[in-house]
């Protein structure tokens, strides 16, 4: 899992786990002094925000360790998976369009960051250069053709050869 993700759920965890210990059981316990429960709106916007934290806090644990199972090793090095760059031919568009298959946390369609759950990350998983992955889009049916394709694994290699060409001509030592 990226770390960057790993830490902003991390993040989100403990500070739905701050309010739930913290400020609600306050919230709740203030509204609760003011008197009759049935009709105090305090109160029951309170007891509402602790069921949604609840809610929420369970979605974003059960999300971590969902993540925490990516085994890199099981992502292929020849066909498009998670943390893929690909760059495909729009035949619909008539344009070449880039996508870097990320995590539904890190997907931003402008800056074609595509989620693997994505109907076009969907449909590029598994796709070698040369495929046409046809995507069903509210628009109608787009086909895209896998022009180029880096995988997660080419994108390791090629970093640590470039650390390794910094570390023998002394540019790492600064």
């Amino acid at each position: 899992m990226p770390e960057h993700i790993k830490n902003q759920l991390q993040k989100e965890i403990a500070a739905m786990e701050h309010e739930l210990a913290h400020e609600l059981p306050a919230e709740i316990k203030k509204a609760a002094a003011l008197g009759d429960l049935s009709e105090n709106a305090e109160y029951h916007m309170a007891k509402q925000r602790q069921q949604f934290v609840n809610a929420r806090l369970g979605q974003l644990k059960r999300r971590m360790a969902e993540l925490s199972l990516v085994n890199l090793a099981n992502i292929p090095h020849d066909k498009a998976g998670f943390g893929s760059t690909i760059v495909v031919y729009d035949s619909s568009k008539d344009e070449q369009i880039e996508y870097r298959l990320v995590t539904s946390e890190e997907s931003d369609v402008t800056k074609g960051l595509i989620s693997t759950t994505s109907p076009i990350g969907r449909g590029l998983v598994g796709k070698r250069v040369g495929d046409v992955a046809t995507i069903v889009t509210p628009n109608g049916k787009r086909e895209l053709e896998v022009l180029k394709l880096s995988t997660i694994h080419d994108e390791a290699e090629a970093a640590k050869a470039e650390a390794a060409a910094n570390d023998s001509t002394g540019a790492g030592l600064l």
